[in-house]
């Protein structure tokens, strides 16, 4: 059992989609104990239920009867306001609430939570597999303590980012929270580029996703930079060079990507504002 993680329940998580079971796997995994962890979902799926079997959690269609040490809020951004609203009663001076809604920032949190001791997470999909890229910002009245206790917590299942400015958080989504969609599509355009180039539609896929997963596992496994490993695989005036010159080139990847990034950020704001 970890003791860390025990030392900073009872934590309530409201709202269990797959990032929430997977934030709540990723604890549990740990150490954490069941009993130090009640899930709040009114229609729970079966993903939650199956974690819920696995661990012997205890799970509830309404928020009551505890006031957690953390309170993670996993709802869609629409419903936050009127999702904090109705946990009032759960939440005391010593709780600690966190969101990991897109776009609803530090100051809406914080008056529709009523309190200040609250913060701002953006997990990506990786948490499922212990991959996860998350970052964190946190409000006035968050303590050291508290900050100790959300490290510990999210580091089960990613490596955690501190951001000291919250707008950066909004980049940040756009990187690393949409990233992971962008380089599933990669995949797909890669894999149709080799099927028009006549390869079976099966062989094309697996040498796609293999490559992309190999790749990863090799800048993983090191600290070589990306550029330098690109480097690595490109021979002056050969194959790879013809086919970075079209990536590399006028309206390329950079560009594309730029773009991509740019309108998940505002689309990331407009969130917040509804």
């Amino acid at each position: 059992m970890n003791t860390a993680l025990n030392r900073i329940g009872p934590i309530m998580l409201v709202g269990a989609g797959k990032m929430g079971v997977a934030l709540a796997r990723g604890w549990l995994d740990a150490g954490l104990a069941a009993s130090q962890l009640v899930i709040v979902h009114p229609r729970p799926g079966e993903d939650l239920l199956e974690l819920a079997r696995d661990y012997g959690l205890a799970l509830s269609t309404e928020a009551s009867g505890l006031s957690p040490n953390v309170l993670v809020v996993g709802v869609k951004p629409q419903v936050m306001d009127e999702v904090l609203e109705s946990l009032a009663p759960v939440i005391a001076p010593h709780t600690l609430v966190v969101s990991i809604a897109a776009g609803i920032d530090l100051a809406r949190l914080a008056s529709k939570a009523g309190t200040q001791r609250v913060m701002r997470t953006m997990p990506n999909t990786p948490v499922q597999v212990r991959k996860g890229m998350i970052g964190v910002v946190s409000g006035p009245d968050v303590t050291a303590e508290d900050k100790v206790a959300m490290d510990t917590l999210l580091s089960a299942s990613g490596q955690v980012i501190w951001l000291d400015d919250e707008a950066q958080l909004d980049a940040l989504t756009a990187v690393s929270g949409s990233g992971p969609a962008y380089i599933f599509h990669m995949v797909e355009a890669l894999a149709a580029a080799g099927k028009r180039q006549g390869l079976p539609d099966d062989i094309a896929e697996q040498l796609a996703r293999g490559t992309v997963i190999g790749a990863a596992a090799l800048m993983d496994a090191g600290t070589v930079s990306a550029t330098v490993l690109r480097e690595n695989v490109t021979s002056p005036k050969g194959a790879t060079a013809a086919g970075l010159a079209v990536l590399m080139g006028s309206h390329g990847l950079i560009e594309l990507m730029d773009r991509t990034v740019s309108e998940t950020r505002k689309r990331t704001e407009e969130l917040g504002r509804i």
